[in-house]
Order: C-alpha cells, then structure tokens, then sequence
C-alpha cells in the first residue's frame, strides 16, 4: 500500500464496504458521540467520516488529535445506515472504523478556524493565509481560477494562437501607472522595470513576423489598491494579432470569453450579442465607461425642460457654458421615502443633493384646489364621468416647473403612475460619477437589476486627447499608442475631436478587456505625441526599441487583454479580488505572512550603490 493513502478523502463509496484503505488529510472536525469518536478528515478532494471506538488500537491515540492536526490512518470502509446517509457530500453512503493512526504533523491553536462560515478580518486571513486557503470557499476558488486559466488556453490554442513570453525585468512601459524599479548591480545607478504590461513586446513580436500571439502574463503596477483591483500585480489574458482591423478582434476574443463564462458561470444567462457603444454616449447614459446593462436604466439630458424655469437652481446653472441636467428614471420608485432616501444617497457622496419628481394618480384634492371647487363636487363630477383621473407630478421640482414641463418630462423618460426621475445638473464632469453610482443604486433597490445573467458592451471611440480644465494644456486622455481614427488627417484638426481605435470591454459594471488598434505608422506617432507636447527625442529615447521597430516594414495590428482576476472574482460571485488570488497584498500593498516589503541589508545596498534616504 501507498505510504501515505490508497485513496482520496473523496473516493470511497458503498462499492468500496469491507475494503481495507488508508486515507490521509487534515481533522475537519471532532465529535464524541458517547465514547465514538467521529472525524471528519478532509484533503483537497473532499472529506470522509472516520470513527474510532474503544475497540480500536489507537483509540487512545485518536482521542488526542484536535483540529487542523494532520494525520494518515488505516481502516475499514463500511456502510452507513440508511438514516445516517449523508447526500451531500460524496462519500456519504460510507464511513471508515480505523484500526491504525499517524501523525504526519500536529497543529498549534488555530488563530482562525477552518471548518464553519466564521468571520475574520482580513488582515487574519492574509497574514494565516495557508489556513485561510483550507476553507471550502478558498478551494473552490482557486480550483475554478486554475480551471479558468486551463480553458483560456485551450480555447487560444484552438483559434490558432501560441503562447509566447515576454522578459519581465525590461525598461518603463508606457502603461500610464507608476513602474516597480529594479536597481541594477551591473549598471550602478541605472534600473530595470517590472513590466506593466507587455505591450511594447507583443507588438516588436507583430513586427517580428509572428501572426498571432497571446500569453497569461504577470503585469506590475504599483498602484492604489480598490477591491476590484490588485495594488502590486495581477494576470491578464494578453493577445496581439497582425492585418486586423477592431472587429477582427472583437470577433476573435468574444467566442473565447462567452465560452468561459457559459462554462463556469453557474448556468447564469450569457448575452451572445454584445453592444458597441461610444465612451460619450456610455458617460451619458451610464455616468462611467464601464456600465452594468444588467440595469436597464439609461440617463437622458433634460436641459430644455428646466432653461427659463421656475427653478431657478437649474434655469441659473443652464446660463452657463458646458452646462446640462441629467435625469435619471427610475421606474416603480415613485414614492418620497425613497426619494428622501436617493437625495440623501446623493448628500453622501458630496453633492447638496438630487432633485426629484414622482408621479402618482390625481387626487380629488389637487383637482378641487386647481379648479377652485370643493372636494364632493369634484367627486360628483368623477361619478357622472365628466372628470377622469388622470396622473400627477409631486415634489418640490414639479411644484417649481409646473405641470406642462413636467409632462413633457415624464414623456421623454418613459415614465408613468407609481415612476420617478432624479435630477443633476451642473458641468457633466462635476457630477457624472454620482449619477452612475445613483443608477446602480436605484437598479439595485428597485429589483431593476437583473442578477442572473452576465451582460457584456464594448466601449469604443475612446478620446486620444484632452485639456487641463485649469491650463488648456493638451495631453493624452488615453493609450497614446493608439492609432488615431482618419490617421494623419485626423490630427491636423482640433485634437479634442481625435477619437482613437481603442476599445474596452465592461461586464456587470468591471472593465474586464481593455485594447486597440497600434500606431504602427512611425510618422503618425511622432505626431500624436507632438500634439501632447512630447518632441520627437523624447519618443526615441523613452521609446526607442519599438519605434525603431516600426521603421523596417511594421504589420498593421492591434489586440487587447482580459484581466483574469476580474474574470474570475465574477465567476466566483465575489466583490473582493483578493478572493481569488492565492497570496493577495493587502490594503496597504503589504505582504503580511512573508512580512514584504521588508528592509534591505547593508550589505545589498552597499553592492547596488543605493543609500535609503530615512522618511521624516
């Protein structure tokens, strides 16, 4: 028999009863059921029930493991009675009477707990974060981004691609985030830069005469930690393709990323067709470039329906340049609790407030105060059919506007009896982020939002440029690789006006692809980076290997990249991207278990040349 076990913890079944077997995992849990020890013992497969009595050898050995101790035993299988089967778990017909007990390695007090759905902070789990990785939940995500990466592959290799490195100690990548630096020993003073991404090389692998290409790269960005994003590094699905245009791509990473969430998505509906919309339009309707269509809420511009109002509020604000109001409907949220509540979501979040309207069907009251009657004629009048009940707008914005503008509103948006809209005016870029948190919200509270079906949109016709609101100054607003929409021509107008072909891809409110179509074309290059202030020096010396590149016969070619952690904390049902990552940073982009980042010795930066100036 093997050393350490004939089978897994979740092998065994009824087929299996009177077999001598030897099994070896972890104590899941003890119980002492009247002098019966039963234990379930766990490994990465699954778990079986192991009992011990007084009629075992080791039973005196037995009753002193605890939780987490790791052990192997001996025994045999035999059958649970028919009451005491156990369907939820695989080996559940069976149970093993054990005859013989090693203990392959004892266990300290646990600082947290394996078995159970107990709570621990998160700087517990990560700093125990091998225990942590034990639990169920942490198994089984990791076992499904393992999974994730398998069939990414498969379904690449299947398409045609091969996979290819790329060096991971490199130059500066013109990513747009802050560089890891590596010093130098051979170059003193000089540094090497963990690669953000491997842009620059699978485009030189373009040039090289390789038609496609796609990688699971490591990417490092030393970044600002949020809960959708790692603060040091993360993996993305990376492909590059030459002689495509944006819908070559599109159609060569849409079948791959249906596939993956078709397979692992729990049987959630998956959208096969997936809307292009522009990054203006997106802001528009969604108030972000990454919208979760699950809500079907679209923002609309209302502006001419408050210009010379009554509320003077909004009529000021649409005198001034660059100005718009934005309503937001939300169907069935016509009541003033939760339009208190939407106003005061709004306050939070650091705006004064958000106006509001809601309708509801006319009452007799506001019929008899508007005509100047008494409330029992104007029921006489609704028995007799002369009068029908109609529908009416209530707040303080209805009060200020009056009710053809409110009608008009009501109209444009949709709306109806039991509806509501929500207001926010000012410059867009002043309020745009709160009207798309706000539309998540009110999707949310108003059951809008449609949590069983992953929904996908490609943001296109990103800006290449934009102006400092205080300056002027022209800058890149996005990738400045990206070839410009008309090319050349294109950059001798207005720069604002330059849109890029550059794309990404949002699903359920994450940007989960970002890519475009290169600036292959050295003199458009040289160009584009003029535009932004950038001289023709500065391109060549910080960019110098692919420029060169580009001057001996560049492909057209473009690509993109998935980010496989996002993929697969959606896949997962989790807001928490450390929830899948096997050794996570934490908040603070600290390694508490391997206590990094750690100080250097002496000794190291005497032999790099480096000297820590002390932080006062």
């Amino acid at each position: 028999m093997h050393a350490y076990r004939s089978h897994s913890c979740a092998d065994l079944n009824a087929s299996h009863v009177g077999d001598t077997v030897r099994l070896s995992g972890w104590v899941h849990r003890v119980r002492d059921h009247g002098g019966v020890l039963f234990i379930d013992l766990r490994d990465h497969y699954g778990v079986t029930q192991v009992l011990c009595d007084p009629d075992s050898p080791v039973f005196a050995e037995v009753e002193k493991v605890r939780s987490e101790w790791c052990i192997r035993i001996d025994g045999t299988v035999k059958a649970r009675d028919e009451s005491l089967i156990n369907p939820k778990i695989a080996t559940g017909e069976i149970e093993v009477f054990v005859r013989d007990m090693e203990v392959l390695g004892k266990s300290e007090e646990l600082p947290l707990m394996v078995f159970g759905d107990q709570e621990y902070p998160e700087e517990t789990r990560l700093k125990y974060r091998y225990l942590d990785l034990r639990r169920e939940v942490m198994q089984r995500n990791m076992t499904l981004r393992s999974d994730v990466v398998a069939s990414m592959r498969r379904r690449m290799w299947d398409k045609g691609f091969r996979e290819y490195q790329t060096p991971i100690i490199t130059a500066s990548s013109p990513e747009g985030a802050r560089d890891f630096l590596v010093p130098s020993r051979l170059h003193p003073g000089k540094f090497y830069a963990l690669p953000q991404a491997p842009q620059q090389f699978k485009q030189l692998i373009m040039v090289s005469g390789f038609d496609k290409y796609f990688q699971i790269a490591p990417c490092f960005r030393d970044e600002d930690p949020r809960a959708d994003r790692s603060p040091t590094d993360f993996y993305q699905l990376d492909l590059e393709m030459s002689f495509v245009e944006q819908q070559d791509v599109f159609d060569t990473i849409q079948p791959v990323l249906t596939g993956i969430f078709e397979e692992f998505g729990g049987g959630k509906k998956v959208d096969q067709t997936w809307e292009q919309i522009s990054y203006r339009d997106a802001a528009l309707w969604y108030g972000t470039d990454k919208p979760d269509l699950r809500n079907p809420i679209k923002m609309q511009v209302v502006s001419e329906h408050f210009a010379g109002s009554g509320f003077a509020i909004f009529a000021k604000l649409l005198e001034q340049d660059g100005t718009q109001i934005r309503a937001i409907p939300a169907p069935t949220g016509g009541s003033r609790k939760f339009c208190d509540r939407m106003n005061a979501f709004a306050q939070k979040e650091g705006l004064p407030g958000m106006g509001y309207i809601f309708w509801r069907k006319q009452s007799p009251d506001s019929i008899a105060q508007e005509r100047g009657i008494t409330v029992k004629e104007v029921n006489a009048l609704i028995k007799s059919g002369e009068i029908t009940l109609g529908n009416e707008a209530a707040g303080p914005l209805a009060k200020n506007i009056g009710p053809e503008r409110t009608e008009a509103i009501r109209q444009q948006l949709g709306l109806d009896v039991g509806d509501a809209a929500f207001f926010l005016g000012g410059k867009p870029s002043s309020f745009e982020k709160v009207a798309g948190k706000a539309r998540d919200v009110i999707g949310e509270e108003l059951n809008l939002t449609d949590k069983d079906r992953f929904a996908f949109a490609w943001i296109v016709d990103f800006p290449i440029y934009e102006a400092d609101e205080e300056t002027g100054k022209i800058d890149f607003e996005h990738n400045p690789f990206s070839m410009p929409q008309g090319g050349m021509a294109a950059l001798e107008g207005n720069p604002l006006d330059v849109l890029g072909y550059q794309y990404d891809l949002a699903c359920n409110g994450y940007e989960l692809v970002s890519g475009a179509i290169r600036n292959h074309r050295p003199e458009i290059m040289f160009k584009a980076f003029e535009i932004a202030g950038y001289g023709r020096d500065e391109v060549e010396k910080r960019f110098g290997g692919m420029v060169n590149a580009f001057q001996y016969g560049a492909p057209p070619h473009g690509g993109c990249a998935a980010g496989i952690d996002r993929i697969v904390m959606l896949l997962a049902e989790t807001q928490n991207i450390r929830e899948v990552i096997m050794f996570p940073m934490n908040q603070r982009a600290e390694d508490l278990m391997m206590n990094a980042p750690s100080d250097p010795m002496s000794d190291q930066l005497m032999e790099l040349g480096l000297r820590v100036i002390p932080q006062e």
